[in-house]
């Protein structure tokens, strides 16, 4: 199996007439972005009788199937909650092992993803990473930073609030004037500048909510909770998702064409 996307890198990916990506693999509308909370590890782990540890191993494991999946449908970009700055108040030994685990992933799996033309980037605090993943997580970045192929956004030791005011504090800082302030200012002083927001958030496990990802950058984000946890969320249900969102009407708060025409026929 291959991180690499379906479609050439470097070539326009196919679009339909609203501008949506279409998937090389279905044929049917893809996010280009997608955001994804992985939780119920620990859960998972209980329901078996395993330690929690073993969990986290598990969804470790399943990233690499998952990113794969994406990649065979063209979505160009995906983002995972890897480990939020609320995640630090869990126990210390918990902590670790998630670390440790993100470690061997990317040590794991470097190689192939810059065989693949895959890109690499950090959203978050690095300077509180323990110092060996902090510089793996900065090798990482620098050696895939030419790839133009999938962008694989990494989240450690983030939160989006003190992502937006940090992004505020930035702005402060250049001495930008109030009146002169808009949205474009502060999607571009955030983590993810440059970037499209996330087409499509998942979250697994069956907890319905965002829990501090990607706040601003998903205001107009499709939202999909599955029950399944993330240790099991496979290739199935990456294509029950993408499925999902296939059938979404996207409005961005406009009437749709079909809904216009019904409105003057009224």
């Amino acid at each position: 199996m291959s991180y690499r996307l379906a479609q050439r890198a470097g070539t326009e990916p196919r679009t339909d007439p609203g501008g949506d990506r279409i998937s090389s693999l279905t044929g049917g509308r893809v996010p280009g972005h997608i955001a994804i909370i992985m939780d119920g590890n620990g859960r998972w782990a209980t329901e078996r009788g395993l330690p929690r540890a073993a969990g986290h191993r598990a969804g470790a494991e399943n990233i690499r199937r998952v990113i794969e999946r994406f990649a065979e449908h063209d979505v160009r970009y995906v983002t995972l909650f890897a480990f939020s700055t609320e995640n630090w108040n869990r126990p210390a030994s918990e902590v670790s092992v998630i670390f440790q685990l993100i470690d061997r992933f990317l040590q794991r799996e470097l190689d192939n993803m810059q065989r693949d033309n895959v890109r690499i980037r950090h959203f978050g605090h690095l300077e509180q990473l323990p110092a060996a993943l902090a510089v793996r997580v900065k090798d990482a970045v620098a050696i895939t930073r030419g790839n133009d192929g999938l962008m694989l956004n990494i989240c450690l030791s983030y939160g989006s609030r003190d992502e937006i005011v940090t992004a505020i504090q930035r702005i402060a800082e250049e001495g930008v004037p109030a009146a002169e302030i808009d949205e474009a200012t502060v999607s571009s002083h955030l983590l993810t500048g440059g970037l499209p927001d996330p087409d499509l958030v998942i979250r697994t496990a069956g907890e319905q909510r965002i829990s501090n990802f990607l706040l601003w950058q998903s205001a107009y984000a499709e939202l999909y909770f599955t029950s399944a946890y993330w240790p099991d969320f496979g290739r199935e249900d990456v294509d029950l998702a993408l499925a999902e969102y296939g059938r979404r009407k996207r409005k961005f708060g406009k009437l749709l064409p079909e809904d216009l025409d019904a409105f003057e026929d009224a």
